[in-house]
């Protein structure tokens, strides 16, 4: 699509337009920033969001799905917040930025599981 689609709502945004937003924690620290979103293909519903998290200038990040469910956009920072601190992402499932990954139903189970959200993959 060569043309970008402009929504004018509060409650839509264009996915293109997710990329590259912050995420901040309660705490107002900013922990990363948004590289994708998964979209569940038979419901047509976000279901994770993937966070740019950790490294230097791009080299060494991590990737960390997060339940799109856990972030809450925050008009005052024009960014999500979630309710997570550095710790916890840390630990959480994440992929290398620069190797091949595969999401499984079993990764799903466990960034789910981690998370303590409901599971898609049953």
């Amino acid at each position: 699509m060569s043309e970008t689609i402009r929504v004018n709502a509060e409650t839509l945004i264009a996915a293109e337009r997710v990329n590259g937003t912050d995420v901040y924690n309660a705490a107002g620290e900013r922990l990363g920033v948004l590289d994708d979103i998964l979209i569940d293909r038979v419901s047509g519903r976000a279901v994770y969001a993937v966070m740019s998290f950790g490294g230097f200038l791009g080299m060494g990040e991590s990737h960390h799905p997060i339940p799109w469910a856990m972030l809450k956009y925050d008009p005052a920072v024009k960014g999500y917040r979630v309710n997570l601190d550095k710790q916890q992402l840390h630990a959480a499932p994440h992929f290398d930025k620069d190797t091949d990954f595969t999401w499984t139903p079993d990764y799903g189970r466990r960034v789910d599981s981690y998370y303590r959200m409901p599971t898609l993959w049953e």
